[in-house]
């Protein structure tokens, strides 16, 4: 898991071949005025996410992992609570569904907070419970970006 500011997300590029598509999204679009939905990049290789939600309770947030993409989450507007722990300490409640591209988890991890402009770059070893409040409810804007592996 790496967790960083957007100006930084370029050094991140070598991780994978396909991210310096994710950052270059990121880096040439207005995110604040994307409309929710689905934005291709790269075909199914690499396409953005924009989401607007209310932020949840964390009783209510789901561990979940993903086998075939990168999550690259990227706050647009707004804050959130995202919980994080490597899937070595978790047990699966739901087995991986390839359509989906997931599975759930039950685990107790470490939670940190995704501020405005940061992102967090999960890969499939690391479970994460993403959109939990920080105080109270708030509406966020996240851009998820789903990079093939």
């Amino acid at each position: 898991m790496i967790t960083d500011s957007l100006r930084h997300i370029g050094q991140y590029a070598s991780v994978h071949s396909r991210l310096k598509l994710a950052a270059q999204f990121l880096a040439t679009r207005d995110c604040e005025m994307l409309e929710p939905g689905k934005y291709e990049i790269d075909g199914d290789h690499v396409y953005a996410l924009v989401q607007h939600y209310e932020t949840k309770p964390k009783e209510k947030g789901l561990w979940e992992a993903h086998r075939q993409y990168l999550d690259v989450q990227y706050m647009a507007e707004g804050s959130e609570t995202l919980g994080y722990v490597p899937i070595d300490r978790t047990e699966v409640t739901r087995p991986y569904d390839k359509d989906g591209d997931y599975a759930l988890f039950a685990a107790s991890g470490d939670f940190f907070t995704l501020h405005e402009g940061h992102f967090a770059l999960f890969a499939p070893h690391d479970v994460h419970m993403p959109g939990i409040r920080l105080e109270t409810a708030l509406p966020v804007k996240k851009i998820v970006i789903k990079v093939m592996i």
